[in-house]
């Protein structure tokens, strides 16, 4: 096996590792459009980084952490409603990133490479800190997730348990965006949703109970990734779109398969 397939594998496993149960998460609470709102404002980090010479993943990881808590509390006021103000900040990142990179000039970074990935591209040092972005992730979902399942059944009944649904919300939000923040370079800003729901949307429908549906997602965006990049190796197909189509595949599969049975 190329070294370079290796790296890719790698990288791809780990990140299920984070999308999987997150992806539950977003598919549970309905925040598909958040987390496509989260993935455009990458593009704006990466402009940032471009402007301060700060790291992509760092730039990227602090724009959509910022956008997520003005989002938060916009929703919190009540006075636009979510789809409203999701549509707003989606829109206005996304624009505003391109409109930064161009204004930039030429530049190293290439705008497909930001919007759709390129995974085997990625080498040992970004799978270093994908790693420590996993051990974090699954760390804090081991601390927070049954205050994170009972502030999605009810946020006021985790409220009165004590749970403090609106600290778990923010953590969530944060892990949202770290998973963004280090993902970008293997899959773009534009694909990272699809698998952060597709795997999960599929785990949905096979699950009894919230642990086996972020077990069953992990499962399936693993598929995904050793799917896609076989796919993209044999028919020289585009990494990142390749591994998406992967996943919608398997997920049409399971449900022929659910209809059969």
């Amino acid at each position: 096996m190329d070294d370079f397939i290796l790296r890719a594998l790698i990288a791809g496993l780990l990140l299920t590792l984070m999308t999987g149960p997150l992806g539950c998460f977003i598919v549970w609470r309905r925040l598909s459009y958040f987390g496509d709102t989260l993935a455009h404002a990458a593009l704006l980090g990466i402009a940032l980084s471009l402007l301060s010479g700060l790291p992509s993943q760092i730039s990227v990881f602090v724009v959509s952490s910022a956008l997520a808590l003005i989002l938060s509390e916009l929703q919190r006021r009540k006075e636009y409603s979510s789809d409203s103000l999701l549509g707003l900040m989606s829109h206005s990142a996304l624009a505003l990133g391109l409109v930064v990179i161009a204004l930039l000039g030429p530049t190293q970074i290439s705008l497909e490479s930001l919007l759709f990935g390129d995974i085997l591209l990625v080498g040992w040092s970004d799978i270093a800190m994908i790693l420590g972005a996993c051990i974090i992730t699954l760390i804090m979902l081991a601390l927070l997730w049954r205050p994170m399942v009972a502030a999605t059944l009810s946020a006021d009944l985790a409220a009165a348990e004590g749970l403090r649904p609106r600290a778990t919300q923010l953590a969530l939000t944060l892990l949202i965006a770290m998973v963004i923040a280090v993902s970008i370079k293997l899959v773009g800003a534009l694909l990272i949703t699809a698998m952060l729901i597709l795997p999960a949307t599929l785990a949905r429908g096979l699950s009894k109970t919230p642990e086996q549906m972020a077990v069953f997602a992990t499962l399936a965006g693993m598929i995904s990734i050793i799917a896609g990049i076989a796919g993209s190796w044999f028919g020289d197909t585009p990494t990142g779109p390749s591994i998406v189509i992967a996943a919608l595949g398997l997920f049409l599969l399971t449900q022929v398969k659910r209809r059969d049975a």
